[in-house]
């Protein structure tokens, strides 16, 4: 991974090429005030500083030059990804101003998944200074976490199963001297149904578990980060078309943002108990796979019946959901790549959020506008719980029609989680279809910086 905590320093006053940010608005005062040389240039660029226009001034010495930038009216985390994507390696900095959030698009504009490609172009190192220290650590673990995102769900199923998916918490577990804890075999199959169920017909190597991580004291608030772990979704015995099942190495999506949170729940030191949970499966076929009409005993002795073996994420969340419920969580937050409706209501960028608290749904969309990490509160319709009703079971995995499909896969999950516990949910696509400045095609961070800065600022770190 890459060393983000060298790419922004301290200015100390070192030497540096500038970047200077001019905004539309300003520009044709700007261009007035500077030398007739600057214009020319300028004019010859057709430079206009539309955001993320790149404009390289000359000084007078061979290897004197600038950086002039196209900015909007307020910098937002992606503003500086383009041009730090575009410079040649060295050390720069703004001429005036400070970076803020842009500073976190500088970091991941060296974002690169070369796992399979030993080859690959070495990116040049940018260094960014800024006269804002304290800053930097928080833009640097933010980096970090998503690029944990990134690569986890970038890596092909072969090499991200459930195993690996533990490798990776067990690893995160060690820097912190957190307690891992797993969950497979027979203790599984009694204690979680529905995930051993779900992860059953896998191969050996990708059996199902569950996967604990604990850290904090334990007088601290208790905080449950849950992720769906679902390794790679056939579908099941309801299998998905080839179009469908061709991006399905992302369904751990959900674990990764749950992982990327956790860990900087720890390098910020938060004042809470923290428990997070990866129910990790690999929803495969094979002759004991569970089947359309199967009645599945929860582990909270709901009993659920299977319309749909390709809804088997909320079936994984509902056995977690339940242990962190158990262990007395005061606030629950999940993560999984659920449901295709979410996309269609809201598209790729949009995390859905549904929470049974309105202040915490208000933390949240806050927090998400605060730092740039957009999402949209769905409703938990009530009434749709009709539609999860089953004739011969508690409850079915997924109602006929698919009308609100979103809705009422949340409302699933709302039946596992314990009265009183504070819950927000986020139905995310953990994944970008194609590139811009940054945010490279592939595994995406969505929701994340958003729920790290609502726990940040309830739980005072």
């Amino acid at each position: 991974m890459t060393d983000y905590s060298a790419l922004l320093q301290p200015d100390l006053g070192q030497a540096a090429r500038a970047i200077q940010m001019v905004t539309k608005t300003d520009c044709d005062a700007w261009l007035g005030g500077q030398p007739e040389r600057v214009r020319a240039i300028a004019a010859a660029q057709r430079f206009a500083a539309k955001p993320g226009e790149m404009m390289i001034m000359a000084g007078e010495a061979a290897d004197d030059w600038s950086v002039i930038l196209g900015a909007p009216d307020t910098m937002g985390p992606w503003d500086l990804a383009g041009v730090a994507a575009r410079l040649p390696g060295g050390t720069y900095r703004l001429a005036t101003g400070e970076p803020g959030l842009a500073a976190l698009g500088w970091l991941l504009a060296h974002y690169q998944f070369d796992r399979y490609r030993p080859k690959a172009d070495p990116v040049p190192e940018r260094v960014l200074l800024t006269s804002a220290p304290a800053t930097i650590a928080e833009t640097v673990r933010l980096a970090q976490a998503t690029a944990l995102v990134r690569d986890m769900v970038n890596t092909p199923a072969a090499d991200m199963g459930p195993a690996m998916i533990e490798a990776q918490v067990a690893a995160v577990a060690a820097s912190h001297k957190a307690v891992l804890k797993v969950t497979k075999g027979d203790a599984l199959e009694t204690g979680y149904p529905m995930i051993h169920a779900v992860g059953r017909a896998a191969d050996k190597s990708h059996a199902p578990r569950l996967i604990e991580l604990e850290w904090g004291k334990a007088d601290h608030p208790r905080v449950a980060i849950i992720g769906k772990g679902v390794s790679f979704d056939s579908g099941g015995l309801d299998i998905k078309p080839a179009s469908g099942m061709r991006s399905m190495k992302k369904d751990m999506g959900g674990a990764a943002h749950a992982l990327a949170l956790a860990q900087l729940v720890m390098l910020a030191g938060l004042p809470v108990r923290l428990h997070m949970l990866i129910p990790a499966v690999e929803n495969a076929i094979s002759g004991n796979a569970f089947r359309p009409g199967d009645i599945l005993t929860s582990r909270s002795g709901l009993t659920v019946e299977i319309d749909n073996t390709d809804a088997e994420g909320r079936l994984v969340l509902g056995d977690a959901l339940t242990k962190a419920g158990e262990d007395g969580a005061a606030l629950i937050i999940d993560f999984a790549t659920l449901t295709g409706a979410a996309r269609v209501a809201l598209g790729p960028d949009l995390p859905a959020m549904f929470a049974n608290d309105d202040g915490l749904a208000a933390e949240l969309t806050s927090a998400g506008d605060a730092v740039q990490d957009p999402l949209w509160r769905m409703p938990l319709w009530a009434r749709y719980d009709e539609m999860l009703k089953s004739d011969i079971a508690d409850i079915v995995n997924s109602p006929e029609g698919g009308m609100a499909g979103a809705v009422t896969a949340a409302l699933f999950l709302q039946r596992f989680v314990s009265t009183g516990t504070q819950w927000a949910h986020f139905d995310t696509f953990a994944w970008r279809s194609s590139s811009t400045p940054g945010r490279p095609k592939g595994g995406e961070a969505l929701g994340l910086r958003a729920s790290w800065d609502m726990l940040k600022a309830r739980f005072g770190g």
